[in-house]
């Protein structure tokens, strides 16, 4: 049990720090990169061309790695276990392969049929939407052979190239964005579309950047893997054909997966400009402006949060799948649980601090736009849901329930998209993040129901958690009502600035105070947080 739960915090902390920094730095550069766009109208035109690629794009990735990288996480823990390195290194080789030729399919589909994605997204242009999807290509080609080495530095429980490559992958990403628009813009003073085709273009830098770290850091790692060769069973996987079909077919429940949340928000970006136009009086520029503000500028913070989610499912995934291998059910359901304790334990608090600041936190990273804020308002708690949902859905895949989860996504994207026509008809952008918060409880409550009936785990164990967390959004709460309301008019970034310092500061302050108090900390870290430092300075 206590190593178990030292492999999901040491594995969480290196996916939750190269994940969640990665998606930080990619929230933070918005500022300098959005100042030297010049006007608000220039700022929003091109963040709705870079969304309106970037969504696809997203897309197109789920389809280009065919959820190979995390099927092969799940087969090399599971033969690794069993000692059968060779077999394993000889999947990955092979995946390895596959992703090379799924990069180049992909990247071109996903070049000729730009045009009819810029068409149907809420773009002012379509020709220019059209060029900067075009120009995500070569990154779409890149980045499937890229994950497959991430996946086995995961299949082999070693997550700290998968979170560092993260790092490198932003901020060469971030670096060449934030060069090519200062030296379009202000040395060259060229129009800012060009910029943004740029920065679009800064996705391919940084998977070559990724790329780079992980073979120099797998250079490095050779001697254990030999070592291990030479330990291993003989190869008993020689029929390339049957490994490869059963490759495939695992994969089909990942490939869902990972495109599971994109598809959601792709049918957001289809649907949202041709209903609104038709049951509305509202300009396309207005529609635009509405997607971008209730979608696109959200989906940047929302991701923050999500990753946490991801850290936690991705390191639960090898160490479920080793468990299960070798027929360990108590461990399985010692783990599950300790995975709802620490997701639930950073999620819950997360998003209660984020919800009373959403007017500071759009003010600093884009604008002062109460529209805007309580969008992000209401995408923050909506991120709660697709947390959960990217969690229980990893755990019913690495728990092999794969055709359970099959069915569970496609409900739950059939569920959004019934509802995504009379919801925006009627209610309009609060319908359509309605009809993804209707289907994303469809799956959690389902899912965690089926695996909860499988293992048998006793739920009431969270309470104290969960009551703790409950206490903490009143007291927030409170504080927002009482005081915290009046800072909602900040206009300035600086002053906005300074109030999210002070203000996650204390509200991370009481929140710890809590759990030490309630012994949740103890509970699920193994001690009371900054109980260490307590105890020497009332030794001295």
């Amino acid at each position: 049990m206590i190593n178990l739960n030292k492999k999901i915090l040491s594995g969480s902390f290196w996916l939750s720090f190269g994940s969640i920094f990665s998606r930080i730095l990619g929230v933070v550069y918005l500022i300098p990169w959005l100042i030297m766009l010049g006007s608000y109208h220039n700022q929003l035109n091109a963040q709705a061309i870079f969304n309106s690629s970037y969504t696809p794009y997203a897309l197109f990735l789920s389809v280009g790695t065919a959820g190979l990288p995390s099927v092969i996480a799940r087969e090399v823990a599971a033969l690794n276990s069993q000692k059968r390195y060779r077999d394993s290194v000889y999947l990955t080789k092979l995946g390895w392969l596959v992703m090379v030729v799924m990069g180049l399919f992909c990247g071109a589909v996903l070049y000729f049929s730009a045009p009819l994605i810029a068409q149907n997204s809420p773009v002012e242009s379509v020709s220019q939407a059209t060029f900067s999807i075009r120009v995500l290509v070569p990154a779409v080609i890149v980045l499937p052979s890229m994950s497959m080495v991430r996946g086995w530095f995961q299949g082999n429980n070693d997550m700290k190239p998968y979170g560092i490559s993260q790092l490198w992958e932003q901020f060469a990403r971030i670096l060449f964005i934030l060069l090519a628009t200062f030296s379009v813009v202000e040395v060259f003073r060229q129009n800012y579309v060009l910029a943004v085709y740029l920065s679009v273009f800064g996705a391919f830098i940084g998977a070559l950047a990724s790329y780079v770290y992980l073979l120099v850091y797998g250079k490095k790692q050779l001697t254990g893997y030999r070592k291990a060769l030479q330990d291993s069973k003989p190869r008993t996987l020689d029929n390339v054909m049957a490994s490869l079909m059963q490759l495939w077919y695992h994969s089909i429940p990942f490939v869902l997966l990972g495109a599971f949340i994109t598809l959601t928000q792709f049918v957001d970006q289809v649907f949202f400009k041709q209903i609104l136009l038709k049951t509305t009086n509202w300009s396309q520029e207005y529609v635009s402006y509405l997607y971008t503000v209730f979608s696109a500028n959200p989906s940047k913070i929302t991701t923050v949060i999500i990753s946490l989610a991801t850290a936690v499912s991705e390191t639960s995934l090898p160490l479920l799948s080793g468990l299960r291998a070798n027929g360990k059910k108590q461990g399985i359901k010692d783990l599950l649980l300790e995975n709802y304790r620490l997701l639930l334990f950073v999620l819950l608090p997360l998003v209660t601090l984020a919800t009373f600041a959403s007017a500071q936190i759009y003010t600093v990273l884009f604008s002062h736009d109460l529209t805007g804020s309580f969008y992000l308002m209401q995408n923050i708690i909506q991120s709660l849901f697709l947390a959960l949902t990217m969690n229980v859905l990893t755990l019913l895949l690495a728990l092999s329930m794969n055709q359970v989860a099959v069915v569970v996504m496609l409900v739950g994207l059939a569920v959004k998209l019934v509802l995504q026509v009379p919801l925006l008809t009627w209610y309009q952008t609060n319908g359509a993040i309605a009809a993804t918060n209707v289907a994303m409880l469809l799956v959690i409550i389902v899912s965690y129901y089926l695996i909860n009936r499988e293992y048998e785990i006793d739920l009431w164990v969270l309470w104290k958690l969960i009551a703790t967390n409950i206490g903490f959004f009143l007291l927030v709460a409170v504080y927002y009502f009482v005081v915290g309301m009046r800072f909602d008019s900040m206009t300035s970034r600086m002053h906005s600035f300074l109030y999210l310092v002070v203000y996650g500061i204390v509200g991370l302050l009481v929140y710890i105070w809590l759990t030490n108090k309630t012994d949740v900390s103890e509970q699920i870290l193994g001690q009371k947080v900054g109980y260490k430092y307590y105890k020497y300075k009332h030794y001295r």
